[in-house]
């Protein structure tokens, strides 16, 4: 399929994926995608993929890329440097997924300074030149549309999002996702959404917002102010699900439900620690970040902090779940007293 064709498949295709959860190393595993499509979410993406470790044949790596039970589509986020190496496990992921896979992305946003410290994420902003050999040669290496996902620069009052969106462009890429912040802002101050009304006017391929997307109210604004295609979040989405129906009832003009009670937190967490069982390995425990996060503001919630890092076991869990609803309840009737 030629460059132009995977443009115009890509263009289709985010007409009715507006809404989109994008990767998140450590969180976006199947359980939470899971969850986040059932809320409302359009389409997913895996967590961010090493290109490196998938070459070597890493298992525990390429577990990154199993699907949520009825997941139809997944866009796949590969990080790395090394031309060849991306163009050879993309060709590999798009055989793994076959239809599953809806287009490949490249990290260059990632501000971490592991993957930034070797070269990857967004380093590569810094060269321009690399980051456009890379989307060349895996745009010919497969069938599918490639994507790359930077940020507004990569030096704090350095924009370059402008030139490195049409540098991406020319190069083959379909797409590009933009972040208002600067790497070196990591995930401080605020994500500026001018710098993607700007990327969308200097070129003509799709643009995908993200950054500082809280709400319904967040989303419609982006879309209103940069004309982006589709927006993208993330860490919004952290104990949160829900945000993707709230910001598909903005969208649609209806009224969203309202913001979910302790309950129906504490039963979404449950239900997230539950799919972890049935990942395999100690995957459990990744519940600890995402319990946290389902009772941030909950009374109780500071003291429960310290049980929940000890939770080994799904049990555990739900034990610690239900001794907070048993503070919430309790504070509840002493404030109605």
């Amino acid at each position: 399929m030629t460059t132009a064709a995977h443009r115009q498949q890509l263009q289709e295709f985010l007409k009715g994926h507006r809404v989109i959860l994008g990767p998140m190393a450590g969180v976006s595993d199947e359980a939470m995608r899971s969850l986040c499509l059932a809320q409302g979410a359009d389409m997913t993406y895996t967590e961010m993929v090493s290109s490196k470790a998938l070459s070597f044949a890493n298992e525990k790596t390429r577990n990154l890329l199993r699907l949520a039970p009825g997941e139809k589509k997944v866009a796949v986020q590969l990080f790395g440097h090394e031309p060849e190496t991306m163009a050879k496990e993309a060709a590999w992921v798009e055989e793994f997924l076959g239809d599953k896979l809806a287009y490949l992305d490249i990290n260059m946003g990632c501000p971490a300074r592991k993957i930034c410290g070797k070269g990857d994420g967004s380093a590569l902003m810094k060269d321009p030149e690399l980051a456009a050999e890379i989307v060349s040669k895996m745009e010919h290496a497969v069938d599918h549309a490639v994507t790359v996902k930077f940020r507004r620069g990569f030096f704090e009052g350095e924009e370059t999002a402008v030139e490195f969106a049409k540098r991406m462009e020319q190069a083959g890429a379909a797409a590009c996702a933009v972040h208002g912040r600067y790497a070196q802002q990591m995930y401080h101050g605020k994500s500026d959404f001018t710098v993607i009304g700007r990327v969308k006017t200097a070129i003509s391929i799709p643009v995908v917002g993200n950054g500082d997307i809280c709400s319904g109210v967040d989303a419609a604004r982006m879309f209103e102010e940069t004309r982006c295609d589709s927006v993208m979040i993330a860490r919004a989405a952290e104990g949160n699900p829900w945000i993707f129906a709230q910001i598909k009832a903005k969208l649609q003009g209806v009224e969203p439900a309202p913001f979910p009670t302790a309950e129906q937190r504490i039963d979404m967490a449950r239900t997230h620690a539950e799919l972890l069982t049935h990942r395999e390995g100690r995957n459990i425990c990744r519940m600890r970040k995402h319990a946290m996060w389902y009772m941030t503001g909950l009374p109780g919630a500071s003291a429960a902090r310290g049980r929940i890092n000890e939770c080994v076991t799904l049990d555990d869990f739900n034990q610690v779940f239900d001794e907070l609803l048993e503070k919430v309840a309790q504070y509840q009737k002493e404030r109605e007293s």
